[in-house]
């Protein structure tokens, strides 16, 4: 049988736009090009002959001459040869980074293994017969596939394994439907029509634009980005492989996921209506904190209300966790609720009585914002609340 390693969608030079810190985002960025060497370690213990990368190894056309320079060095420690389609991020159009000298020259220094593959036509290696499907636009019309359906497929060597790489969406399995959010657009959508007489004619599908691990028939597989690069959707959504192939011509398929990646990509939900509550979720917390720095990225769904005191400890969480994390990304609203104990401190103050007329103005358009059903000038009005708190308790005992 022959064994090779199907990956996909490393997106080189992906900006992390989202994320603030530049630091951050430069540490988000090598470390899409460190997994190559991690891809390089699982050749030490596979039998792999070559890597295929099905389409978007750079996250756009033009990516830096820095990118293209390390990307290339890292493909020349590999120790077998690296196949790579365009996807739609890369794609394969006059002006796009595979046509460029500087791109060029720096394949024939660093990585005589990597082959660009341009062209749809059958490219015959020494083990397997590789049936490339590039993206030569952002966005295709027509499907990548058709040129198979031409095909002499009898002029093929009987032997040989045929291994389909193709970037897109399938029927009933729509990438750009299903693997977007906001942080990641819906990817062009150029549909890939896998029938059964296509099927019939090979041996595996190696397919990239979903960027995790997904198993569309037994012999057709969208292996991932060997980095995640976003939270994850659904409980069994899995990012950070690579694919251990190894397949016969017309013959048995073993799949085999490969762990690749480096940072861990978490969920959480919290919904916080006590102070209680919060303790509940710094306990849950702990570890996270406790963890190594800038490894661990965060996805908080955050819900409910907080006093305006447990509002402060809210913060003085999210603050640590600023710190620890790599990325910590907050969806939903935590609103400030002052309970009574509180509302009679700013209200009666005599020795105050500025203080006390403002926190009775605010109280008032609170209830009437409540009742207009206006959540937006609600917050406002809440955080204005709790800014008056903060300041109140930062004065100076007379």
């Amino acid at each position: 049988m022959l064994t090779f390693l199907h990956s996909a969608d490393w997106q080189i030079g992906k900006p992390y736009a989202r994320v603030q810190d530049p630091d951050k985002r430069a540490r988000l960025r090598q470390a899409r090009i460190d997994v190559i060497s991690r891809i390089g370690a699982l050749l030490s213990r596979s039998k792999a002959r070559f890597l295929v990368v099905a389409g978007d190894l750079f996250d756009s056309p033009t990516p830096s001459n820095s990118d293209v320079s390390a990307v290339c060095q890292a493909i020349g420690k590999l120790e077998i040869p690296v196949l790579v389609i365009p996807g739609n991020h890369d794609h394969g159009a006059p002006g796009s980074v595979w046509h460029s000298p500087f791109f060029l020259a720096e394949q024939q220094r660093r990585a005589a293994n990597l082959q660009v593959l341009l062209e749809r036509q059958p490219v015959e290696l020494e083990e397997a017969v590789v049936l490339p499907c590039p993206l030569l636009r952002r966005s295709d019309s027509t499907d990548p596939t058709t040129w198979m359906r031409q095909l002499n497929w009898e002029r093929l060597p009987a032997a040989k394994p045929r291994i389909l790489l193709a970037h897109g969406s399938v029927h009933g399995f729509a990438a750009a439907d299903l693997d977007a959010d906001d942080d990641n657009p819906s990817s062009a959508n150029n549909r890939l029509q896998l029938d059964g007489g296509l099927l019939e004619q090979v041996d595996y599908v190696a397919l990239g634009d979903w960027h995790g691990l997904k198993q569309v028939n037994p012999r057709t597989w969208y292996s991932g980005t060997p980095e995640p690069d976003r939270f994850p959707r659904t409980n069994d959504y899995q990012g950070g492989q690579v694919l251990e192939v190894s397949v016969e011509r017309a013959g048995s398929i073993s799949v085999v996921p490969q762990p690749t990646a480096a940072l861990n990509w978490q969920q959480l939900q919290a919904a916080l209506l006590s102070p209680e509550d919060l303790e509940q979720l710094e306990r849950r917390l702990e570890p996270l904190l406790a963890a190594e720095p800038g490894q661990q990225l965060l996805l908080l769904e955050q819900s409910g209300s907080l006093s305006l005191e447990a509002h402060q400890r809210y913060a003085q969480l999210l603050e640590r966790l600023e710190a620890q994390l790599l990325r910590l990304k907050r969806r939903g609203v935590i609103e400030h609720s002052p309970d009574p104990a509180e509302l009679e401190q700013l209200l009666q103050r005599a020795e105050d009585p500025l203080i006390a007329r403002v926190a009775h103005g605010l109280k008032i358009e609170l209830e009437q914002a409540a009742t207009a059903e206006d959540p937006h000038k609600r917050r406002l009005l809440q955080l204005a609340m709790a800014e008056l708190h903060r300041a109140v308790g930062a004065m100076p005992c007379a």
